[in-house]
């Protein structure tokens, strides 16, 4: 039988609960995207990310404007780390992430996934499930306490949510899979999720993941060298799907990643408890009902 996900205590502090504006970490915040204003943000710090850095292809109307987008955007929830030293506009965004829940991807005509993977399984899930993608952060806050507040804000919206299951394609950069052979032969060799929760590329995109003798793979540089992203998944006990995609716009290899929620409620449970009792003792007691998290 499934675990649900924990339902969340009373007033817990949530993203954009009343007398919780957002989460807090020195200068640092995160929160959902409320303003058009601080979606093309994160659309701008996407675009410097995915196309200026990493070499992604932008369509023409993405180099125009200048904002990785897509029709996806519309219907979905953004995660954003603001950095209030940089002020309250568009250039304090320096972190975000995509969320898109069951309603949002019934709206867009599926989740995003579903273009490169058959998650037929993950959609038949008995609970609630959570795609996570798009996420970048801006190449100088790639440090500790920037994941960790992109992480508490994530675990903020599952307790609100009650997600029991995410997903999403994570990447590894590049799109020669011999060059990836060994990280993509350890995940699925020491990751590979069970045949219930498994989902598979796309028979016309399938690359496969097994492309060395596992005895000859160096687990230390492989752990060295994964991106920060898919190690976090692999913490909280994520699995990957059976076979690799690449994506020749992104300039990537993906993987498709799976993490059951228990993990993620755990460890941030306490970080709650922590933050909602020293506000209620610095706050004035005044009843006021929690704001809904929703944005659509």
């Amino acid at each position: 039988m499934t675990k649900p996900a924990p339902r969340p205590p009373a007033n817990t502090p949530s993203l954009d609960g009343a007398g919780f504006g957002e989460l807090r970490a020195g200068p640092l915040g995160v929160r959902l995207a409320q303003e058009a204003w601080e979606l093309e943000a994160a659309q701008a710090l996407r675009y410097r990310v995915f196309y200026q850095e990493m070499g992604a292809k932008p369509t023409a109307e993405m180099a125009a404007t200048r904002r990785d987008q897509d029709p996806f955007d519309a219907v979905a929830d953004h995660l954003l780390v603001i950095d209030h030293a940089l002020g309250e506009g568009p250039e304090s965004v320096v972190g975000t992430y995509r969320l898109i829940r069951r309603p949002a991807a019934a709206k867009a005509g599926g989740f995003y996934s579903a273009q490169e993977y058959d998650i037929a399984c993950i959609e038949a899930f008995p609970g609630e499930i959570l795609e996570l993608g798009r996420s970048c952060v801006d190449a100088g806050y790639r440090t500790r306490p920037t994941l960790q507040l992109l992480w508490q804000g994530i675990a903020a919206y599952v307790f609100r949510h009650r997600i029991d299951l995410m997903f999403g394609c994570a990447s590894l950069h590049g799109t020669d899979p011999d060059a990836l052979a060994a990280p993509l032969t350890w995940l699925w060799h020491n990751h590979l999720a069970p045949p219930a929760l498994r989902p598979r590329a796309l028979a016309d995109r399938y690359v496969e993941m097994r492309r060395m003798d596992p005895a000859r793979i160096d687990v230390r540089t492989v752990l060295n060298d994964l991106p920060p992203l898919i190690k976090g998944y692999l913490r909280l006990g994520g699995f990957v799907g059976d076979g690799a995609v690449i994506d020749q716009q992104f300039n990537t290899t993906d993987v498709c990643v799976v993490v059951k929620t228990d993990l993620v409620t755990d460890k941030y449970y306490r970080h709650y408890e922590r933050r909602l009792r020293d506000a209620l003792d610095s706050e004035p007691r005044a009843p006021a009902p929690p704001a809904p998290l929703e944005t659509d």
